[in-house]
C-alpha cells in the first residue's frame, strides 16, 4: 500500500508531462504516481507513460484507455489507486520539491499514528507564463495552520478564495464512498471533484506550503476565456450537476452550507459572465434558462443566488448591473486564473 496516489491526466502531452513527472518522482517509493493516458494520439505520449513505468517499476505506472476526457482520466486514476491519499496533478503543472517532503512528511504523521484525516489543503501558486511575481492562493484567513480541524473551525473565505483542485489531497477511501465519479468528455469537472466530497469532509489540515504550481499560458488551456466561452455549454453541465448533488440550503454545518453556497453562487457567475461576454443571443437564452431552472427546483436557493451580492450583478441591466458583473467576472478571473 502507498502513501498517496497522484494521478496524472495526460491527452497529446509529449511537451511537458515529463517536466510534471519527474517532479513527483522526488517523492521516492511511498508515491505512486499513475500515468493516464486519456487516448492520446497524436503524440508520444503513451511510450512516454510506457517509458516510466519501466524506468521506475512500483512507482510508475501506466494507465492507457480510450479517450473520455479530463473527468474520465481522474476517474481512472481513482479507479487503480492504491495510496491511503488521493491527488491530481495536471500533466503541464508540477510541484515544488521543498513544500512536497511537507507534504509527505504530514500525511505519513497521520498514516503511522493510526489517526484519520480526510482532506489535506495546501497553498498552490499561479505560474503565469510572462508574469515575474507569481501569485500564490492561501488559506491563512480561512483556516488553522498546522493542527486538525473541522468545519466548525473554519475562519473567513476572502473574495476568489477557494479550495480548488491544486489545493486539495483527498482520502483516497473518502472519493471512494462519496461515490465520485466525474462525468465524460467534460471539461471544467475539477470543480465538481472538490465540491462532492465536501459534505463527507470530517476533518481537514492546513499544511501552509506552496506546493502545487499551476501553469497558466497556452493558448488552448481549458481556461482561456475565449476557449471558456466556446465551451459554454460544458460548464454550464457542470452547474447543473453541482446544483444537483445536495441542497446546500439544508447542509446541517453553518460554515460548509456558507462556504457550499458561495461556491455556486461563483459557478453561476461565472457561466452568466460567460454567456453575457460572448453576446451571443443564443447563450443569453441558456444562462436565462440556467436560473429559470433554478427557481423551478430549489427555490430557497434560487433566492439566495439571485438576490446574492454577484447574483444580482448578473441578472440587473443598466450601469449598475454591468458593475457588479465587471466585479463578478474579475472573482471568476481570480477563481480559475484565466485570462
Amino acid at each position: 500500500m502507498k502513501l498517496l496516489s497522484v494521478a496524472i491526466p495526460c491527452y497529446n502531452s509529449e511537451a511537458y508531462m515529463e517536466h510534471c513527472i519527474r517532479s513527483l518522482l522526488t517523492g521516492g517509493d511511498e508515491v505512486e504516481i499513475l500515468i493516464v493516458d486519456d487516448g492520446s494520439a497524436r503524440d508520444r505520449t503513451p511510450e512516454i507513460a510506457d517509458e516510466y513505468e519501466r524506468r521506475y517499476p512500483g512507482i510508475c505506472r501506466a494507465i492507457h484507455q480510450e479517450n473520455g476526457g479530463h473527468g474520465e482520466a481522474v476517474n481512472a486514476g481513482l479507479r487503480n489507486a492504491t495510496g491511503v491519499f488521493f491527488k491530481v496533478v495536471d500533466s503541464d503543472d508540477w510541484v515544488n520539491e521543498e513544500a512536497y517532503q511537507k507534504v509527505l512528511e504530514t500525511l505519513r504523521r497521520f498514516v503511522y499514528r493510526g489517526e484519520s484525516l480526510d482532506m489535506l489543503v495546501t497553498n498552490f501558486v499561479y505560474e503565469k507564463e510572462g508574469v515575474r511575481r507569481k501569485k500564490v492562493m492561501k488559506y491563512h484567513t480561512a483556516f488553522p495552520k498546522n493542527c486538525v480541524f473541522s468545519w466548525k473551525d473554519v475562519k473567513f473565505f476572502m473574495i476568489g478564495q477557494y479550495i480548488l483542485m491544486h489545493s486539495v489531497i483527498y482520502r483516497t477511501q473518502l472519493l471512494r464512498e462519496c461515490g465520485l465519479e466525474l462525468p465524460k468528455h467534460t471539461f471544467y469537472v475539477d470543480n465538481i471533484f472538490v465540491y462532492q466530497p465536501l459534505p463527507h469532509v470530517k476533518n481537514m489540515y492546513y499544511l501552509d506550503v506552496n506546493f502545487y504550481r499551476y501553469f497558466i499560458g497556452r493558448n488552448d488551456q481549458s481556461v482561456n476565456e475565449s476557449v471558456m466561452i466556446g465551451r459554454i455549454d460544458q460548464q454550464l453541465r457542470v452547474t447543473r450537476l453541482m446544483l444537483g448533488y445536495y441542497d446546500a440550503t439544508k447542509i446541517p454545518n453553518q460554515k460548509l452550507r456558507h462556504y457550499m453556497i458561495q461556491y455556486l453562487e461563483i459557478m453561476m457567475t461565472v457561466c452568466s459572465v460567460l454567456a453575457i461576454k460572448s453576446g451571443t443571443p443564443e447563450n443569453l437564452e441558456k444562462k436565462k434558462e440556467l436560473w429559470n431552472t433554478l427557481k423551478k427546483q430549489n427555490f430557497p436557493l434560487w433566492l439566495r443566488l439571485r438576490w446574492g451580492f454577484l447574483g444580482q450583478g448578473c441578472n440587473l441591466p443598466g450601469k449598475g448591473g454591468r458593475e457588479l458583473l465587471i466585479l463578478g467576472y474579475k472573482i471568476t478571473q481570480k477563481f480559475y486564473g484565466f485570462n
